[in-house]
């Protein structure tokens, strides 16, 4: 019993450290679509994003799944690139990805947004 209470510990020291007791907050903007930084083309129909420069840490996060929300709605996209222009915890999506969470003309939206790995834990606890 007290390995089992230490490893749940240890797992909960780990996942705190690695930032997945939160979800992030930035702005959502979008982007014309080709060669991604993680090396494979896209089209402005897939639902991908670009994260900036600091989440996507030289490619760590290449083809990992993020949950996005704004205004009720949801997407999953695929990492595929990186976005210089991004501020710290804001993305860069493709047209449609975009589109299905605000029409295009908004331009920037404020959005909720992590990684699929941590939903149970992340995003049903901090989407507002």
């Amino acid at each position: 019993m007290l390995f089992s209470k230490s490893l749940t510990t240890a797992i909960g020291a780990v996942l705190m450290l690695s930032g997945a007791a939160s979800a992030f907050n930035g702005d959502a903007t979008y982007y014309y679509t080709g060669l991604g930084n993680c090396g494979a083309y896209s089209q402005d129909t897939d639902f991908i994003v670009a994260l900036s420069t600091q989440e996507y840490n030289n490619g760590a996060h290449c083809w990992q799944h993020i949950k996005v929300y704004y205004g009720g709605n949801t997407i999953d996209a695929t990492v595929v690139d990186s976005c210089p222009g991004c501020s710290q915890y804001s993305i860069d999506l493709s047209p449609s990805a975009f589109q299905a969470l605000a029409p295009l003309d908004a331009g920037r939206i404020p959005v909720t947004w992590c990684c699929n790995l941590y939903i149970r834990i992340t995003c049903k606890n901090h989407v507002k």
